[in-house]
């Protein structure tokens, strides 16, 4: 079964992603921030498969998740944003 890490800080959000993807038969690692987020991937020891990270996190952001995460290892990451303008998209 695939691992997914969820990162995102708005409580409502993270549960319906969770639960959906709990559904679709996918193993969940949530975290409500950025460092949470690292600790939960360092415990998995290399158990995740895949993270969604939200980019606008308090503190540690989802970009910085993202390298921290990049220093260890190449799991594909979905970078999740309201940002709207096309610079962020890309």
């Amino acid at each position: 079964m695939k691992k997914i890490l969820v990162c995102e800080d708005e409580t409502s959000i993270r549960e319906f992603v969770v639960i959906n993807l709990k559904r679709a038969g996918y193993e969940v690692a949530e975290a409500g921030s950025g460092e949470e987020a690292v600790e939960k991937y360092d415990a998995e020891q290399g158990g995740v498969d895949i993270a969604l990270l939200d980019i606008m996190l308090p503190g540690m952001d989802g970009w910085q998740v993202c390298r921290a995460v990049r220093q260890i290892s190449s799991i594909p990451i979905i970078m999740l944003t309201a940002k709207g303008e096309t610079f962020d998209k890309v």
